[in-house]
């Protein structure tokens, strides 16, 4: 049988429901904000929410392929940053070969959660942006022989430390994207709906506190349907 933490019902479908509300509505700022139809309208990408180890707690629609691979991106965060993980940061990610990557087109934003000083959480989002550079316009090609003709290859690199965006990673980005704009627009987007998720789960621990609401969440990733 599951072990149950919180004896209260209401108080558990709520935070459950509040977290599925936090995966839809970040699911909608990045469609309204992002400057791509292969985003806003195709709907290619995911959003996601996971806990301080990585594990997906909140989700919304979309591409279902990212979903399972949101929490190998934190996860993989977790590993290589290790206490080197503040409050502020954004990591992104691309590599196919690590942090359950696809295609290099599939970019990867997360941004951990603090809560009363304590990392409580990561809000991620993976889309396809319309251009990571490589041989061919659109990062698409069936005449590449290595990943390197692919696009820019990003290993899970910060590209904000402690609030304060990281240039020169920005300048790498810009450098190699034939459609900066649309691009950047795209990695804006996914910032904006990462912040959603971010200020919803404050709202959500302010009312609820942490402890109550991590136990709620380890109930119902415990839940089996017993």
């Amino acid at each position: 049988m599951s072990t149950h933490f919180i004896d209260d019902a209401f108080t558990l479908e709520i935070i459950k429901s509040s977290l599925t509300a936090i995966g839809d509505e970040m699911f909608a700022a990045l469609s309204r904000t992002s400057m791509s139809p292969i985003i806003y309208e195709a709907l290619d990408y995911s959003v996601g929410v996971t806990d301080a180890k990585g594990d997906l707690i909140a989700q919304g629609n979309g591409t279902t392929v990212f979903l399972g691979m949101i929490d190998s991106l934190v996860k993989d965060i977790l590993t290589k940053f290790n206490n080197e993980i503040f409050e502020g940061d954004v990591f992104l990610a691309n590599d196919p070969y690590q942090g359950g990557g696809t295609h290099l087109s599939d970019v990867a934003i997360a941004k951990p959660v603090f809560f009363s000083d304590q990392l409580v959480a990561f809000t991620v989002n993976k889309a396809h942006w319309v251009d990571v550079g490589g041989m061919a316009p659109g990062s698409f090609t069936t005449d590449a022989t290595e990943i390197f003709q692919e696009g820019l290859q990003l290993p899970t690199v910060k590209i904000f430390e402690r609030g304060e965006a990281i240039n020169s990673v920005m300048d790498i980005l810009k450098a190699n994207i034939r459609m900066p704009d649309s691009s950047m627009g795209d990695f804006w987007a996914g910032m904006a709906a990462n912040s959603v998720g971010e200020s919803r789960l404050h709202e959500l621990l302010q009312n609820y506190g942490f402890e109550t609401v991590n136990k709620a969440v380890t109930e119902l990733l415990d839940y089996r349907g017993e």
